[in-house]
């Protein structure tokens, strides 16, 4: 497959020089591959530090900036950040306030994530960790104990962001990441695979007339293989199974349909209406919108739905302003 890069072992490396050239908000530690503010909170503050494997991009680099994450950590595709470099995020972007660590569900994730926390500890540095696993779609995966952490994320990431913008202390910022964590619900498929730069081919196969239900951000397997459908019916098969597990009815909510990578815009749109419909009968209002690729898988085409119940504080926090490469608005 043909891919804009120079080499599979520099793909990483090259693009975080791109990042640091296209958007001077933020600086690149190349040693570490950690992704800074370019300009740090003020004394005292909570920071917020995620990271994960590249792939998923604008996530999680995407998201630092004000309003949202003071560094992010990045990996080789697919694969978890070390320790180590959990340690230089967490040592770095503390000015005080501690840190919190916002880690998705899969195994590498959390092990290297909780090293990297003792390590800090053991500089005096307090650390929290709430653990994001919204996928309704399997209880346990090829990489995870339990639910995959997905899309929520970014939304868990905006409104906890908002939070410690704000000042709020580290114990207040960590109990309500633990709450948008708990109201968080997302189910996922795709059209195709995609392929990561290293193998240069697809990472698995999926026929022409089919589509698999329920698939993970890595190409992990999801639900089920079907024939495939039209937009009304996709929308039916990602929205019923979160509705069936969490109690959405009359209640506020934040709808993300958010793009794998390699579908249209114009196709989230047209999944976006048939979500919002069978919202709209089911009772549940949609307080607020997010349509785009957010939490991706390279170049898969396909789409994830993810509703998060807010209450009235969360949906002010996800109004605050925030200037990020990957998401603005209100700045």
């Amino acid at each position: 497959m043909k891919k804009l890069i120079n080499s599979p072992d520099t793909v990483i490396a090259d693009a975080l020089r791109g990042i640091e050239a296209a958007h001077p908000e933020v600086r690149v530690d190349h040693s570490n591959r950690v992704i800074f503010r370019r300009q740090p909170k003020a004394d005292g503050k909570v920071a917020l530090i995620s990271g994960g494997g590249s792939g998923h991009e604008p996530l999680h680099g995407g998201f630092v900036g004000e309003g949202m994450l003071d560094a992010a950590c990045v990996g080789e595709i697919f694969t978890s950040p070390t320790p180590d470099q959990m340690l230089a995020a967490t040592v770095e972007a503390n000015v005080g306030g501690g840190v919190l660590h916002i880690v998705k569900n899969y195994t590498g994730d959390v092990m290297n994530f909780e090293m990297g926390a003792e390590l800090a500890a053991a500089e005096g540095i307090d650390v929290r960790t709430v653990v994001i696993e919204d996928d309704v779609a399997v209880q346990d995966s090829l990489y995870t104990a339990g639910r995959r952490g997905v899309a929520g994320t970014a939304l868990l990431e905006k409104i906890v962001g908002a939070a410690a913008e704000e000042g709020r202390s580290l114990d207040e910022v960590a109990q309500l990441a633990q709450a948008v964590a708990d109201n968080v619900r997302s189910m996922g498929m795709a059209l195709t695979s995609c392929a990561t730069p290293a193998a240069g081919k697809p990472t698995f196969d999926l026929p022409e007339d089919e589509m698999e239900i329920g698939i993970g951000i890595h190409g992990e397997p999801g639900r089920h293989r079907e024939k495939f459908t039209d937009a009304k019916d996709i929308a039916r098969q990602l929205v019923e199974p979160i509705l069936a597990d969490l109690d959405y009815a009359d209640s506020d909510v934040v709808l993300l349909v958010n793009g794998m990578g390699g579908t249209p815009l114009i196709e989230l749109y047209v999944m976006f209406a048939e979500v919002k419909a069978l919202l709209d009968a089911a009772g549940v209002r949609v307080a607020r919108s997010l349509v785009g690729n957010y939490v991706t898988s390279l170049e898969m085409a396909g789409c994830s739905v993810t509703l998060l119940r807010a209450d009235a504080e969360m949906l002010r926090l996800y109004d605050a302003p925030v200037a990020t490469p990957g998401l603005t608005w209100g700045a």
